[in-house]
């Protein structure tokens, strides 16, 4: 039987304090782009007609249970650790919640439907460019076993945007996103930078209610504690995910890391085309605080500043030792990350620090493509790669990493028999895949090359099979 639709507005009841509600832009033209069947299906809204979709995820009519107008979530932040007070929900509002089948809370989120109080400056949309970048890196992660916000629909909204960083004028879209949580570290802050300890412990309260619930037996400052110790275990899953996939957020501030974590928010996103520490994603990054190598470290920091937040309701001697966690959590969580995308699992001689050391020794070395090394060694099968990679598996960094490579069993090999694994070469998201995908849609509005880019991913994902074990968007492991 089809699973239907589970509305549970959770968000409006912690009140005005934490969101202004706020009207969706009036496009002048409304034409779907994307659609994930998918998700949809998932949570009890495949059955909409393609009218309906547009009046739901375009014209922003409510979904079933929400009680009023979309929200514009209020968050402080540090940009790149700069502390700006003046930031929020610009171009994006909250729009419903939902139950998936498994009983978890899920959000629907915004990105390019107008203006908000805290728009700043800004005009409050997205370029159609943008909206199909966040489909590309939210499929692609998707694909390597990251826990990321969905992309959910896309709309072109017949805007005509000027943006400096795209030829304008830019043709505009409107994204909704699907995601667990859009309680970001920054939320926590704004209550701190106004002193508001009764908010903050609303916060927490509500954090647990909604997405911890094993916490809500606990008292007192066990019950922030608790809290803080599911979102470090669960950013240092994210962060060996992200390393593992080769993926550089970009934008790593801490209103960009929320309390599921879950990735999300994808700006000037790029996946390694080559192993390079410092390689980074953000043309404004100029001092590589984002670089790919910086990302756990980063993430780090954030956690860092949510505990100095949460230290008004808090000692923050408790918070620190929670905190302190995170360096060993973070090296379980990016073992297990590694072994899951070469498909194999550890053994009593088996060393992931060995295979990890090993592997970024040798792509480093050989400017092996980080994708197809990941492609060619799965469970176990590079012979089977073509003869022009297959020449590179050699030398002594080769072998050191073969060393620690066979002391670990493939895990579930019957996975190689899936036609992605008959393919010449994997499906990678490098920047230059992505212009190629899109060049089309901007010369001619020819999506042939941006479906065929989506079929490919959605054969990887399959392929690869890296969410056996997990039920909706949570991982089978904990951290």
């Amino acid at each position: 039987m089809a699973f239907s639709f589970r509305p549970d507005p959770m968000v409006p009841a912690l009140g005005a304090d934490f969101a202004d509600p706020v009207d969706p832009a009036d496009f002048p033209l409304v034409r779907e782009r994307f659609w994930n069947d998918r998700w949809a299906n998932d949570i009890g809204l495949g059955k909409l007609t393609p009218e309906q979709r547009a009046d739901h995820f375009a014209r922003f009519d409510p979904l079933d249970g929400w009680p009023g107008q979309p929200l514009a979530m209020r968050y402080h932040g540090h940009q790149f650790r700069q502390y700006n007070p003046q930031i929020g929900d610009g171009r994006g509002f909250l729009f419903a919640q939902m139950r998936d089948p498994a009983g978890r809370l899920l959000d629907f989120g915004t990105k390019g439907s107008g203006q908000t109080p805290w728009s700043r400056q800004g005009d409050g949309r997205l370029t159609l460019k943008g909206a199909i970048r966040e489909i590309l890196a939210a499929q692609m992660l998707e694909a390597l076993g990251v826990y990321t916000s969905k992309a959910f629909a896309v709309f072109e909204t017949g805007d005509q945007l000027h943006r400096h960083d795209e030829p304008s004028p830019a043709r505009g879209a409107v994204l909704t996103r699907l995601q667990h949580a859009h309680i970001r570290f920054g939320t926590f802050q704004r209550h701190a930078y106004e002193q508001n300890t009764e908010n903050l412990t609303a916060l927490v309260d509500h954090c647990i209610a909604a997405y911890y619930p094993a916490l809500d037996d606990r008292t007192g400052d066990d019950r922030a504690l608790g809290l803080l110790d599911e979102i470090v275990g669960a950013s240092a899953r994210l962060a060996g995910e992200w390393m593992a996939a080769g993926f550089v957020h970009g934008v790593l501030n801490t209103d960009n890391l929320n309390v599921t974590g879950e990735s999300f928010d994808y700006g000037p996103w790029r996946f390694l085309p080559y192993f390079e520490p410092g390689f980074t994603a953000a043309y404004f990054d100029e001092h590589g605080l984002y670089a790919f190598a910086r990302q756990p470290e980063a993430v780090f920091w954030a956690l860092q500043q949510l505990g100095v937040a949460l230290s008004l309701i808090v000692p923050g001697e408790k918070l620190v030792e929670v905190l302190n966690t995170f360096p060993d959590r973070y090296r379980t969580s990016v073992g297990i990350a590694f072994t899951r995308r070469l498909g194999i699992m550890k053994t009593d001689a088996s060393s992931t620090d060995d295979l990890i050391k090993s592997a970024l020794t040798f792509l480093k070395e050989a400017k092996t493509p980080w994708e197809a090394f990941f492609f060619d060694h799965f469970a176990q099968r590079e012979m089977a790669a073509p003869e022009d990679r297959r020449a590179l598996y050699a030398g002594e960094h080769y072998d050191v990493f073969r060393a620690a490579f066979d002391a670990f069993a493939p895990e579930r090999p019957e996975r190689l028999d899936h036609p992605y694994f008959r393919r010449r070469d994997p499906v990678h998201m490098t920047i230059e895949q992505m212009e190629a995908s899109f060049a089309p849609i901007h010369e001619r509005d020819d999506w042939t090359a941006f479906h065929v880019l989506l079929d490919d991913i959605a054969q990887a994902r399959l392929g690869y099979d890296l969410g056996a074990g997990r039920v909706g968007f949570v991982p089978e492991e904990t951290v």
